[in-house]
């Protein structure tokens, strides 16, 4: 039992704030588990003093994961009757969040330092999977409207029914299923679609073997035994975690296919977790001539990771995209 609390472990300290997030992030404080439970009763079972006496949960368990992203959803957005399929990608919300606010600053850098927001800016989510969990979080934070394409019909059909359940989100999300899976862009924007940016979270491993591999690592960073049957606490099915080339061949594929929606799209963007993947992809962003590129740091916990970002709008042409669509944000 991994939470049993150990009375020989020294009380650990932890900061007052999470500084690797974002400023804006809902999620800089610790969790705040009496607040939660307040607001969703279904948490508290799950809720137990760790080795230090603090208060957390079993993160190896996927049951209390996925509360306490219920939780977490309900509390901090509002969002109700979330839920995701069996053995689908459960997200941490507040990594999530900070791709949503990193993004947003990308946006006000081009808009003279003032975020632009409300329904008329419109984002794609690539691979938006059965959680819906970017369009959620970017239309309740800035009111952006969102197309979220996915190639699985289950996850299409989940992130609808989470939208169709929360009246905050009607009319803002368009999910829409990828017709072809070895399509990234093809088949996601239409012809009359301007996208002000397009965001993507990509398939991290290149095999399934690969993906097993990462979850044992995880569970032993967690300081768990590894079980026969390995249980990934935070899920994801093949499409979610692994592709034929890993990230690095699906970025590429996502770069050159942007090319020829360089005037539909202003900003395309991507997490990169690998930095060894960094030099491939700025190779590929040269040779598609991209116009400008940008690296943006995020940090979680221990873990760091990166958004890199490009457009291939000249600065005539941002400046008639700004002012024919964000003026009036």
């Amino acid at each position: 039992m991994p939470y049993l609390c150990s009375m020989s472990a020294e009380k650990k300290v932890h900061p007052e704030v999470k500084s690797r997030l974002h400023p804006r992030s809902k999620h800089k404080s610790r969790y705040d588990f009496a607040k939660l439970i307040a607001d969703f009763g279904e948490l508290e079972p799950f809720v137990k003093p760790n080795k230090f006496g603090d208060e957390s949960i079993d993160f190896s368990d996927p049951k209390a994961v996925i509360t306490l992203n219920k939780a977490l959803l309900k509390h901090h957005y509002g969002i109700k009757d979330w839920l995701i399929p069996e053995g689908y990608l459960c997200p941490p919300i507040p990594g999530r969040a900070d791709y949503i606010h990193h993004i947003a600053d990308l946006l006000s850098e081009s808009n003279y330092g003032n975020i632009p927001t409300g329904e008329n800016v419109l984002v794609l989510d690539i691979g938006v999977g059965a959680n819906c969990i970017y369009p959620m979080l970017g239309s309740i934070e800035y009111g952006w409207s969102f197309i979220a394409t996915d190639i699985d019909p289950l996850a299409v059909e989940n992130s609808k029914a989470i939208i169709e359940k929360n009246e905050i989100l009607s009319e803002k999300i368009d999910v829409r299923l990828q017709p072809n899976p070895k399509d990234v862009l093809y088949g996601a924007i239409r012809v009359e679609d301007k996208v002000d940016l397009t965001i993507c979270n990509p398939p991290f491993h290149a095999s399934e073997e690969e993906a097993t591999a990462g979850t044992n690592r995880k569970l032993k960073n967690l300081k768990l035994q590894k079980a026969n049957k390995v249980e990934k606490n935070f899920g994801g099915k093949n499409g979610e975690l692994w592709c034929e080339g890993g990230e690095k061949r699906f970025i590429r594929n996502l770069i050159h296919e942007s090319k020829k929606f360089s005037t539909s799209v202003f900003w395309f963007s991507t997490l990169v977790s690998k930095q060894s993947n960094l030099k491939s992809i700025y190779g590929a962003l040269k040779s598609a001539d991209a116009v400008e590129v940008k690296t943006i740091p995020m940090g979680q916990g221990n873990k760091s990771s990166r958004i890199v970002a490009w457009t291939f709008l000249k600065p005539h042409q941002q400046r008639n995209w700004r002012e024919t669509r964000w003026e009036a944000s």
